[in-house]
């Protein structure tokens, strides 16, 4: 449905991502979706079109430089090799900058490691407009997060093996601190529970986290 485009960084270098958008064309709000560790495989390109259906323009960066995986010792490999810092600065700036060229507003959406990187946007790319996590937070080291300016939505699993509640209720006892707009949800459900290709995908959750996240974008990308 989309195609692979180059965009640039803040820094001049190139990155690649998947970019589709809808009929109303290159003005429509934009959207930056962030991968899961998996890379940026068919999965997360099915939110993206999901997205576009929705009206809004989407880019995937390719974090990773073309690796995919499924295999869970790989994924978090890729993971470990990431800079977290330079992607959030520069991959994902870059996208939400090339969004911004046309679109009035920009968000950021992630899953799981994809969520991280929106918080991390979320302080680090100025022109993100919006931030919605899906079960991904930071280390609390990574970024002041109470100096967050623009709405954020936050998705959580009660019962995440790789984001304990524990971090997640520091993070937001952060939001409340610095006085941040923000709304978060937690599911009676396991890590990743959005992503179709996991035994653990529970559905009513992702339809109802969905809903709000649609929801929380039609609100502040008009």
């Amino acid at each position: 449905m989309g195609d692979m485009i180059s965009f640039k960084r803040p820094d001049g270098q190139s990155c690649q991502g998947y970019y589709v958008e809808p009929a109303s064309g290159s003005t429509a709000p934009g959207i930056v979706v962030i991968q899961e560790w998996w890379g940026l495989n068919n999965q997360i390109k099915g939110v993206a079109d999901q997205l576009v259906q929705q009206g809004y323009r989407v880019l995937v960066p390719d974090l990773y430089k073309g690796e995919v995986t499924v295999e869970t010792a790989e994924a978090e490999h890729l993971m470990g090799e990431l800079d977290f810092g330079d992607a959030a600065t520069q991959n994902i700036r870059g996208a939400v900058q090339h969004l911004k060229a046309t679109s009035p507003k920009v968000a950021v959406m992630g899953y799981c490691m994809g969520g991280a990187l929106t918080v991390l946007a979320a302080v680090y790319a100025p022109e993100t407009d919006v931030a919605i996590s899906w079960y991904g937070v930071p280390p609390a080291e990574a970024a002041d997060v109470s100096t967050i300016a623009i709405p954020f939505q936050g998705h959580f699993a009660q019962q995440d093996e790789f984001f304990s509640p524990d971090a997640v209720k520091a993070f937001e006892a952060r939001l409340q601190e610095g006085g941040v707009n923000y709304e978060s949800y937690w599911y009676d459900a396991h890590h990743a529970f959005g992503n179709e290709n996991n035994d653990i995908h529970d559905p009513e959750a992702t339809q109802l986290a969905w809903e709000r996240s649609l929801t929380f974008l039609a609100t502040h990308l008009a």
